[in-house]
Protein backbone atom coordinates (compact mmCIF):
# COMPACT_ATOMS: atom_id res chain seq x y z
CA UNK A 1 0.00 0.00 0.00
CA UNK A 2 1.56 3.60 -1.25
CA UNK A 3 -0.16 6.76 0.51
CA UNK A 4 1.47 10.25 -0.63
CA UNK A 5 1.19 12.71 1.76
CA UNK A 6 1.06 16.89 1.54
CA UNK A 7 -0.15 19.99 2.17
CA UNK A 8 -1.08 23.76 2.21
CA UNK A 9 -1.91 25.66 5.18
CA UNK A 10 -3.14 29.43 5.53
CA UNK A 11 -5.37 30.57 7.73
CA UNK A 12 -5.64 34.35 6.02
CA UNK A 13 -6.71 37.13 7.15
CA UNK A 14 -8.21 39.32 4.26
CA UNK A 15 -8.99 42.78 5.90
CA UNK A 16 -4.83 42.84 6.50
CA UNK A 17 -2.87 45.16 3.83
CA UNK A 18 -0.26 43.50 2.29
CA UNK A 19 -0.58 40.22 0.45
CA UNK A 20 0.64 36.53 1.05
CA UNK A 21 3.68 36.21 -1.59
CA UNK A 22 5.59 33.45 -2.11
CA UNK A 23 8.97 34.73 0.01
CA UNK A 24 6.41 34.30 2.76
CA UNK A 25 6.13 30.59 2.28
CA UNK A 26 9.46 29.59 0.54
CA UNK A 27 11.44 29.43 3.92
CA UNK A 28 9.31 27.31 5.94
CA UNK A 29 8.32 24.78 2.70
CA UNK A 30 8.98 20.72 3.43
CA UNK A 31 9.76 18.66 0.73
CA UNK A 32 10.22 14.42 0.75
CA UNK A 33 11.70 13.36 3.71
CA UNK A 34 11.86 16.79 5.57
CA UNK A 35 8.00 16.46 6.10
CA UNK A 36 8.87 13.52 8.05
CA UNK A 37 11.20 14.72 9.65
CA UNK A 38 9.56 17.59 10.59
CA UNK A 39 6.68 16.38 12.25
CA UNK A 40 7.91 12.69 13.87
CA UNK A 41 7.64 13.35 17.51
CA UNK A 42 5.39 16.21 17.00
CA UNK A 43 1.33 16.35 17.31
CA UNK A 44 -0.15 17.18 14.12
CA UNK A 45 -1.98 15.64 11.04
CA UNK A 46 1.01 14.46 9.42
CA UNK A 47 2.23 12.80 12.54
CA UNK A 48 -1.21 11.13 12.87
CA UNK A 49 -1.06 9.88 9.37
CA UNK A 50 2.49 8.44 9.59
CA UNK A 51 1.59 6.29 12.74
CA UNK A 52 -1.48 4.35 11.26
CA UNK A 53 0.61 4.08 8.25
CA UNK A 54 3.80 3.24 9.72
CA UNK A 55 1.54 0.82 12.00
CA UNK A 56 -0.05 -0.87 9.02
CA UNK A 57 3.38 -1.29 6.85
CA UNK A 58 2.21 1.23 4.61
CA UNK A 59 4.65 3.12 2.04
CA UNK A 60 4.49 6.74 2.90
CA UNK A 61 5.25 8.85 -0.40
CA UNK A 62 5.70 12.26 1.33
CA UNK A 63 5.38 15.46 -1.44
CA UNK A 64 5.19 18.80 -0.15
CA UNK A 65 3.84 20.90 2.81
CA UNK A 66 3.50 24.48 2.49
CA UNK A 67 2.78 26.66 5.50
CA UNK A 68 3.66 30.03 5.98
CA UNK A 69 6.91 31.60 8.11
CA UNK A 70 6.19 32.78 11.36
CA UNK A 71 4.95 36.14 11.71
CA UNK A 72 2.24 38.58 11.67
CA UNK A 73 -1.48 37.51 9.87
CA UNK A 74 -1.12 38.78 6.07
CA UNK A 75 -4.08 39.17 3.22
CA UNK A 76 -4.94 37.37 -0.09
CA UNK A 77 -2.54 34.95 -1.02
CA UNK A 78 -1.94 35.79 -4.79
CA UNK A 79 -2.85 33.77 -8.04
CA UNK A 80 1.00 32.61 -8.14
CA UNK A 81 1.99 31.92 -4.85
CA UNK A 82 -1.41 29.31 -4.76
CA UNK A 83 -0.87 27.97 -8.28
CA UNK A 84 3.18 27.54 -6.94
CA UNK A 85 2.33 25.26 -4.60
CA UNK A 86 -0.70 23.41 -5.73
CA UNK A 87 0.60 22.39 -8.97
CA UNK A 88 4.17 21.48 -7.17
CA UNK A 89 1.65 19.51 -4.74
CA UNK A 90 -0.05 17.87 -8.18
CA UNK A 91 3.04 17.47 -10.18
CA UNK A 92 4.73 15.43 -7.25
CA UNK A 93 1.18 13.04 -6.92
CA UNK A 94 1.86 12.87 -10.71
CA UNK A 95 5.42 11.69 -10.46
CA UNK A 96 5.25 9.38 -7.67
CA UNK A 97 4.49 6.16 -9.33
CA UNK A 98 1.64 3.84 -8.80
CA UNK A 99 -0.27 5.43 -5.89
CA UNK A 100 -3.11 3.95 -3.80
CA UNK A 101 -4.36 7.07 -1.89
CA UNK A 102 -3.80 10.60 -0.89
CA UNK A 103 -3.66 12.36 2.42
CA UNK A 104 -3.67 16.22 2.31
CA UNK A 105 -3.52 18.10 5.62
CA UNK A 106 -5.13 21.30 4.97
CA UNK A 107 -6.30 24.28 6.52
CA UNK A 108 -9.69 25.71 5.32
CA UNK A 109 -9.46 29.00 5.77
CA UNK A 110 -7.04 30.09 3.02
CA UNK A 111 -8.19 33.25 0.66
CA UNK A 112 -6.55 33.50 -2.92
CA UNK A 113 -7.43 36.30 -5.19
CA UNK A 114 -8.83 34.90 -8.77
CA UNK A 115 -9.62 31.50 -7.11
CA UNK A 116 -12.64 31.62 -4.75
CA UNK A 117 -12.50 28.24 -3.32
CA UNK A 118 -8.31 27.02 -3.16
CA UNK A 119 -9.05 23.77 -0.89
CA UNK A 120 -11.52 22.19 -3.50
CA UNK A 121 -9.18 23.44 -6.05
CA UNK A 122 -6.49 22.66 -5.26
CA UNK A 123 -8.23 18.74 -4.60
CA UNK A 124 -9.66 18.85 -8.07
CA UNK A 125 -5.73 19.86 -9.48
CA UNK A 126 -4.56 16.52 -7.06
CA UNK A 127 -7.49 14.07 -8.43
CA UNK A 128 -6.47 15.16 -12.15
CA UNK A 129 -2.88 13.84 -11.05
CA UNK A 130 -3.65 10.79 -9.22
CA UNK A 131 -7.19 9.80 -10.98
CA UNK A 132 -10.19 7.54 -9.01
CA UNK A 133 -8.17 6.89 -5.77
CA UNK A 134 -8.86 8.10 -3.00
CA UNK A 135 -8.18 11.56 -1.47
CA UNK A 136 -8.84 12.34 2.04
CA UNK A 137 -8.59 15.83 4.05
CA UNK A 138 -8.16 16.93 7.16
CA UNK A 139 -8.99 20.36 8.39
CA UNK A 140 -8.83 23.20 11.02
CA UNK A 141 -11.76 23.82 12.55
CA UNK A 142 -11.64 27.48 11.54
CA UNK A 143 -12.12 26.18 8.11
CA UNK A 144 -14.48 27.72 5.38
CA UNK A 145 -15.82 25.49 2.90
CA UNK A 146 -19.09 23.81 1.73
CA UNK A 147 -19.94 21.31 -1.03
CA UNK A 148 -16.90 22.02 -3.43
CA UNK A 149 -14.83 20.56 -1.29
CA UNK A 150 -17.15 17.72 -0.42
CA UNK A 151 -17.80 16.71 -3.98
CA UNK A 152 -13.42 16.44 -4.63
CA UNK A 153 -12.86 14.49 -1.89
CA UNK A 154 -13.38 11.23 -0.75
CA UNK A 155 -13.82 12.31 3.28
CA UNK A 156 -13.08 15.20 4.82
CA UNK A 157 -12.06 15.61 8.58
CA UNK A 158 -12.10 18.27 11.06
CA UNK A 159 -10.50 19.32 14.69
CA UNK A 160 -13.14 18.95 17.19
CA UNK A 161 -11.06 20.65 19.80
CA UNK A 162 -9.94 25.00 19.80
CA UNK A 163 -7.74 24.22 21.57
CA UNK A 164 -6.19 22.50 19.16
CA UNK A 165 -4.90 19.42 20.78
CA UNK A 166 -6.49 17.08 18.81
CA UNK A 167 -4.49 17.53 15.47
CA UNK A 168 -2.42 13.95 15.72
CA UNK A 169 -5.54 12.76 16.56
CA UNK A 170 -7.64 13.68 13.86
CA UNK A 171 -4.28 12.64 11.58
CA UNK A 172 -5.07 9.23 12.80
CA UNK A 173 -8.59 9.12 12.13
CA UNK A 174 -8.13 10.11 8.43
CA UNK A 175 -5.80 7.47 8.40
CA UNK A 176 -6.82 4.41 9.47
CA UNK A 177 -10.07 5.31 7.28
CA UNK A 178 -8.19 5.73 4.06
CA UNK A 179 -6.16 2.11 4.77
CA UNK A 180 -9.96 0.68 5.50
CA UNK A 181 -11.08 2.58 2.35
CA UNK A 182 -8.00 1.53 0.02
CA UNK A 183 -8.70 -3.08 1.58
CA UNK A 184 -12.67 -2.58 0.60
CA UNK A 185 -13.54 -3.01 4.03
CA UNK A 186 -15.11 1.04 3.93
CA UNK A 187 -17.15 2.99 1.17
CA UNK A 188 -16.68 6.66 2.82
CA UNK A 189 -19.94 8.46 1.80
CA UNK A 190 -20.45 12.35 2.88
CA UNK A 191 -22.70 14.82 3.30
CA UNK A 192 -22.48 18.52 4.06
CA UNK A 193 -24.68 21.45 5.78
CA UNK A 194 -23.77 24.93 6.16
CA UNK A 195 -26.07 26.43 9.06
CA UNK A 196 -25.47 29.69 7.84
CA UNK A 197 -23.57 31.77 10.97
CA UNK A 198 -20.20 33.50 10.96
CA UNK A 199 -18.48 33.86 14.16
CA UNK A 200 -16.20 35.65 16.24
CA UNK A 201 -12.89 32.87 16.81
CA UNK A 202 -13.22 33.50 20.37
CA UNK A 203 -16.69 32.25 20.83
CA UNK A 204 -15.33 28.88 19.08
CA UNK A 205 -13.68 27.58 22.25
CA UNK A 206 -14.92 23.78 22.23
CA UNK A 207 -15.52 23.48 25.65
CA UNK A 208 -17.49 26.01 26.12
CA UNK A 209 -20.88 26.80 25.50
CA UNK A 210 -22.22 26.55 22.12
CA UNK A 211 -19.61 24.36 20.61
CA UNK A 212 -19.28 21.75 23.38
CA UNK A 213 -22.80 21.42 22.79
CA UNK A 214 -22.31 21.10 19.17
CA UNK A 215 -19.20 18.54 20.03
CA UNK A 216 -21.00 16.34 21.99
CA UNK A 217 -23.57 15.82 19.73
CA UNK A 218 -20.84 14.80 17.10
CA UNK A 219 -19.62 12.16 19.26
CA UNK A 220 -23.28 10.78 19.94
CA UNK A 221 -23.59 10.04 16.22
CA UNK A 222 -20.05 8.72 16.14
CA UNK A 223 -21.02 6.07 18.38
CA UNK A 224 -23.42 4.67 16.30
CA UNK A 225 -22.96 1.88 13.45
CA UNK A 226 -22.23 3.06 9.91
CA UNK A 227 -20.90 6.47 11.48
CA UNK A 228 -17.04 6.84 10.45
CA UNK A 229 -16.87 10.69 11.21
CA UNK A 230 -19.29 13.78 12.25
CA UNK A 231 -17.44 17.34 11.98
CA UNK A 232 -18.32 20.72 12.42
CA UNK A 233 -15.83 23.58 11.18
CA UNK A 234 -17.45 27.17 12.98
CA UNK A 235 -15.19 28.75 10.54
CA UNK A 236 -13.41 32.00 10.63
CA UNK A 237 -14.87 35.37 9.93
CA UNK A 238 -11.74 37.06 9.13
CA UNK A 239 -11.87 36.00 5.36
CA UNK A 240 -14.11 37.75 3.09
CA UNK A 241 -15.09 34.88 1.18
CA UNK A 242 -18.28 33.66 -0.38
CA UNK A 243 -18.01 30.54 1.63
CA UNK A 244 -17.68 32.03 5.11
CA UNK A 245 -18.92 30.79 8.32
CA UNK A 246 -19.91 27.09 9.77
CA UNK A 247 -20.11 24.05 8.28
CA UNK A 248 -21.26 20.86 9.43
CA UNK A 249 -19.63 17.17 7.49
CA UNK A 250 -20.76 13.62 8.27
CA UNK A 251 -18.91 10.87 6.76
CA UNK A 252 -20.54 7.19 6.68
CA UNK A 253 -19.88 4.11 5.64
CA UNK A 254 -21.57 3.67 2.16
CA UNK A 255 -24.89 5.56 3.60
CA UNK A 256 -25.94 8.24 2.10
CA UNK A 257 -29.39 8.81 3.84
CA UNK A 258 -27.90 8.54 7.48
CA UNK A 259 -25.08 11.01 6.35
CA UNK A 260 -27.93 14.00 5.40
CA UNK A 261 -29.44 13.06 8.68
CA UNK A 262 -26.26 13.40 10.74
CA UNK A 263 -25.58 16.49 8.98
CA UNK A 264 -28.66 18.52 9.28
CA UNK A 265 -29.33 17.12 12.73
CA UNK A 266 -26.29 18.63 13.94
CA UNK A 267 -26.80 21.83 11.98
CA UNK A 268 -29.80 22.86 12.91
CA UNK A 269 -28.78 22.37 16.71
CA UNK A 270 -25.85 24.86 15.94
CA UNK A 271 -28.43 26.99 14.58
CA UNK A 272 -30.69 27.05 17.80
CA UNK A 273 -27.71 28.72 19.49
CA UNK A 274 -26.49 31.54 17.02
CA UNK A 275 -27.16 34.20 19.26
CA UNK A 276 -24.35 32.63 21.81
CA UNK A 277 -21.61 33.22 19.00
CA UNK A 278 -22.54 36.63 18.26
CA UNK A 279 -22.47 38.09 22.54
CA UNK A 280 -20.54 41.11 23.27
CA UNK A 281 -17.26 41.08 25.10
CA UNK A 282 -16.00 44.36 27.20
CA UNK A 283 -13.73 46.75 25.80
CA UNK A 284 -9.94 47.81 27.22
CA UNK A 285 -10.84 50.07 29.40
CA UNK A 286 -13.82 48.50 31.27
CA UNK A 287 -11.96 45.14 30.97
CA UNK A 288 -8.79 46.21 32.53
CA UNK A 289 -10.60 47.50 35.36
CA UNK A 290 -12.28 44.46 36.21
CA UNK A 291 -9.05 42.46 35.58
CA UNK A 292 -7.60 44.53 38.29
CA UNK A 293 -10.67 44.33 40.72
CA UNK A 294 -10.09 40.47 39.94
CA UNK A 295 -6.74 40.10 40.87
CA UNK A 296 -7.35 42.22 44.11
CA UNK A 297 -9.75 39.57 45.45
CA UNK A 298 -7.47 37.18 45.05
CA UNK A 299 -8.74 35.83 41.34
CA UNK A 300 -5.22 36.05 40.04
CA UNK A 301 -3.65 35.41 37.95
CA UNK A 302 -5.61 36.82 34.99
CA UNK A 303 -5.00 35.60 31.34
CA UNK A 304 -6.44 38.93 29.76
CA UNK A 305 -6.81 37.28 25.98
CA UNK A 306 -6.42 40.43 23.61
CA UNK A 307 -8.35 38.28 20.75
CA UNK A 308 -8.26 41.56 18.33
CA UNK A 309 -4.92 42.05 17.44
CA UNK A 310 -3.95 39.89 14.48
CA UNK A 311 -1.01 42.04 13.71
CA UNK A 312 0.67 42.11 17.27
CA UNK A 313 1.22 46.19 17.12
CA UNK A 314 -2.37 46.86 19.06
CA UNK A 315 -1.45 49.06 22.15
CA UNK A 316 -5.38 49.43 23.62
CA UNK A 317 -4.71 47.32 26.42
CA UNK A 318 -1.71 48.41 26.97
CA UNK A 319 -2.52 52.01 27.15
CA UNK A 320 -4.87 50.94 29.93
CA UNK A 321 -2.85 48.93 32.12
CA UNK A 322 -0.18 51.79 32.22
CA UNK A 323 -3.49 54.49 32.67
CA UNK A 324 -5.08 52.48 35.68
CA UNK A 325 -2.14 51.89 37.27
CA UNK A 326 -1.63 47.77 37.12
CA UNK A 327 1.84 45.82 38.12
CA UNK A 328 2.93 43.00 37.70
CA UNK A 329 1.93 42.07 34.28
CA UNK A 330 3.62 41.12 31.67
CA UNK A 331 3.16 41.14 27.27
CA UNK A 332 5.21 38.52 25.49
CA UNK A 333 5.53 40.77 22.07
CA UNK A 334 4.28 43.89 20.74
CA UNK A 335 5.30 43.69 17.18
CA UNK A 336 7.03 46.42 15.61
CA UNK A 337 10.13 46.29 13.22
CA UNK A 338 10.98 49.59 13.49
CA UNK A 339 11.22 49.53 17.27
CA UNK A 340 12.73 46.53 17.58
CA UNK A 341 15.62 47.38 14.69
CA UNK A 342 15.91 50.99 17.16
CA UNK A 343 17.02 48.69 19.64
CA UNK A 344 19.19 46.34 18.54
CA UNK A 345 21.53 48.95 16.79
CA UNK A 346 21.33 51.24 19.44
CA UNK A 347 21.02 49.54 22.71
CA UNK A 348 22.06 46.92 25.07
CA UNK A 349 21.14 45.33 27.98
CA UNK A 350 21.31 47.70 30.95
CA UNK A 351 20.14 50.43 29.22
CA UNK A 352 17.28 52.65 30.48
CA UNK A 353 15.46 53.73 27.11
CA UNK A 354 12.23 55.82 26.53
CA UNK A 355 10.72 54.25 23.81
CA UNK A 356 7.61 54.90 21.46
CA UNK A 357 5.96 51.18 20.20
CA UNK A 358 3.00 49.94 18.84
CA UNK A 359 0.28 51.54 17.10
CA UNK A 360 1.52 51.62 13.38
CA UNK A 361 -0.47 49.02 11.27
CA UNK A 362 -3.67 51.03 11.00
CA UNK A 363 -6.25 52.92 12.78
CA UNK A 364 -7.11 49.82 14.80
CA UNK A 365 -3.86 49.06 15.93
CA UNK A 366 -4.48 52.30 18.18
CA UNK A 367 -1.75 54.80 18.55
CA UNK A 368 2.38 54.31 19.49
CA UNK A 369 2.75 53.87 23.47
CA UNK A 370 5.39 55.30 24.98
CA UNK A 371 6.73 53.26 27.77
CA UNK A 372 10.49 53.79 29.49
CA UNK A 373 12.09 51.12 30.99
CA UNK A 374 15.33 49.09 31.68
CA UNK A 375 16.25 46.40 28.88
CA UNK A 376 16.97 43.42 31.01
CA UNK A 377 17.43 40.86 27.77
CA UNK A 378 18.08 41.14 24.16
CA UNK A 379 18.31 38.39 21.50
CA UNK A 380 17.19 35.69 19.35
CA UNK A 381 15.51 33.22 21.60
CA UNK A 382 15.12 29.64 20.90
CA UNK A 383 12.75 27.57 22.64
CA UNK A 384 10.81 24.48 22.57
CA UNK A 385 7.14 24.91 23.64
CA UNK A 386 5.94 22.88 26.54
CA UNK A 387 1.93 23.15 26.75
CA UNK A 388 -0.54 20.22 24.95
CA UNK A 389 -0.07 22.60 21.33
CA UNK A 390 2.51 21.13 19.70
CA UNK A 391 4.29 20.00 22.53
CA UNK A 392 8.49 19.94 22.10
CA UNK A 393 8.35 22.10 18.76
CA UNK A 394 11.37 24.41 18.31
CA UNK A 395 10.85 27.70 17.78
CA UNK A 396 12.96 30.00 16.91
CA UNK A 397 12.16 33.88 17.18
CA UNK A 398 13.39 36.86 15.33
CA UNK A 399 14.89 39.93 17.45
CA UNK A 400 13.32 40.97 20.85
CA UNK A 401 13.87 43.06 23.87
CA UNK A 402 12.19 42.81 26.75
CA UNK A 403 11.66 46.06 28.58
CA UNK A 404 11.40 46.15 32.68
CA UNK A 405 8.71 49.61 33.39
CA UNK A 406 9.17 48.81 36.68
CA UNK A 407 6.41 47.31 39.57
CA UNK A 408 7.71 44.13 37.86
CA UNK A 409 5.83 45.99 34.80
CA UNK A 410 6.99 44.22 31.24
CA UNK A 411 6.59 44.79 27.64
CA UNK A 412 8.60 42.59 25.21
CA UNK A 413 9.56 44.03 21.83
CA UNK A 414 9.61 41.81 18.56
CA UNK A 415 10.50 42.38 15.31
CA UNK A 416 7.54 40.07 14.34
CA UNK A 417 4.37 39.29 16.03
CA UNK A 418 5.01 36.46 18.92
CA UNK A 419 2.97 35.08 21.19
CA UNK A 420 3.17 32.81 24.34
CA UNK A 421 0.47 29.80 24.11
CA UNK A 422 2.51 28.48 26.78
CA UNK A 423 4.91 29.66 29.19
CA UNK A 424 8.24 29.44 27.06
CA UNK A 425 7.76 32.51 25.19
CA UNK A 426 7.85 34.50 28.79
CA UNK A 427 10.78 32.21 30.97
CA UNK A 428 13.39 32.45 27.33
CA UNK A 429 13.20 36.04 27.67
CA UNK A 430 14.16 35.77 31.58
CA UNK A 431 10.26 36.63 33.06
CA UNK A 432 9.48 35.14 36.23
CA UNK A 433 5.62 33.87 35.41
CA UNK A 434 5.15 32.80 38.88
CA UNK A 435 5.46 36.40 39.88
CA UNK A 436 2.36 37.73 37.49
CA UNK A 437 -0.82 38.81 38.34
CA UNK A 438 -1.78 39.44 34.62
CA UNK A 439 -0.81 37.99 31.56
CA UNK A 440 -1.44 39.52 28.14
CA UNK A 441 -1.35 37.73 24.97
CA UNK A 442 -2.44 38.37 21.82
CA UNK A 443 -4.73 35.34 21.17
CA UNK A 444 -8.27 34.12 21.13
CA UNK A 445 -8.45 30.49 22.93
CA UNK A 446 -5.29 28.58 21.82
CA UNK A 447 -3.30 29.56 25.15
CA UNK A 448 -6.05 28.16 27.21
CA UNK A 449 -4.60 24.61 26.84
CA UNK A 450 -1.87 25.78 28.74
CA UNK A 451 -2.66 29.07 30.54
CA UNK A 452 -5.74 27.48 32.33
CA UNK A 453 -3.28 24.97 34.69
CA UNK A 454 -1.71 28.16 35.78
CA UNK A 455 -4.21 31.20 35.91
CA UNK A 456 -7.33 31.54 37.91
CA UNK A 457 -8.87 33.57 35.52
CA UNK A 458 -9.03 33.78 31.96
CA UNK A 459 -10.71 36.96 30.50
CA UNK A 460 -11.53 37.59 27.08
CA UNK A 461 -11.04 41.36 25.92
CA UNK A 462 -12.87 43.05 22.83
CA UNK A 463 -10.54 45.50 21.52
CA UNK A 464 -10.47 47.62 18.26
CA UNK A 465 -8.44 45.07 15.45
CA UNK A 466 -8.90 42.76 12.68
CA UNK A 467 -9.81 40.17 14.64
CA UNK A 468 -12.33 41.78 17.21
CA UNK A 469 -15.31 39.83 18.30
CA UNK A 470 -18.05 42.62 16.79
CA UNK A 471 -17.63 41.33 13.34
CA UNK A 472 -20.62 44.07 12.59
CA UNK A 473 -17.46 46.73 12.73
CA UNK A 474 -16.16 44.54 9.59
CA UNK A 475 -16.95 45.48 5.70
CA UNK A 476 -17.53 42.69 4.02
CA UNK A 477 -17.96 42.24 0.21
CA UNK A 478 -18.44 38.51 -0.75
CA UNK A 479 -20.44 37.64 2.71
CA UNK A 480 -24.31 35.73 1.33
CA UNK A 481 -27.03 37.95 2.11
CA UNK A 482 -28.09 35.55 5.05
CA UNK A 483 -24.78 34.70 6.88
CA UNK A 484 -25.77 35.34 10.48
CA UNK A 485 -25.22 38.33 11.55
CA UNK A 486 -22.91 39.49 9.15
CA UNK A 487 -24.94 38.97 6.00
CA UNK A 488 -27.42 42.02 4.55
CA UNK A 489 -30.50 40.56 5.53
CA UNK A 490 -29.36 40.77 9.09
CA UNK A 491 -27.36 43.90 9.09
CA UNK A 492 -29.49 46.51 11.27
CA UNK A 493 -31.73 43.62 12.57
CA UNK A 494 -29.99 42.95 16.16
Amino acid sequence: MRIAIAGFSDETCTFCKDPTTIDRYEPAVQRGQAILDGNRGVPTYISGYMQVLEAEGAEIVPITYASKTPGPFASWLTTDTFDKYADEIAAGLAGAGPLDGVLLSLHGAMAVSGVPKPEAELVRRCRKAVGAIPIMVTLDLHANEDHELTDAADAVFVLKTYPHVDSQETGEVAARCMVRTVRGELHPTQAIRRPGIVSASIFQASDQYPMKVVYDRCRDWEAKPGVICVSCAPGYAYADVPDIGMSVIAVTDNDQQLAETIAQDVSDLAWSMRDALARKLPKPQEGVAEVMRLVAEGKGPVVIADGADRIGDSTWVLKELLAQGARNWAIPGIADPAAAAYLEANHKVGDLVTISIGGWYNELSGTPAEVTGTIEYMGRPSYRLVGPMRRGMLVQDGFVARINLGDNRHVVVADRMRGSNDSAGLTSVGVDVATLDIIILKDRVHHRAYWDTVAKTDYPMDAPGLGLADLGLLSYENAPADAFPIGANWRGSR
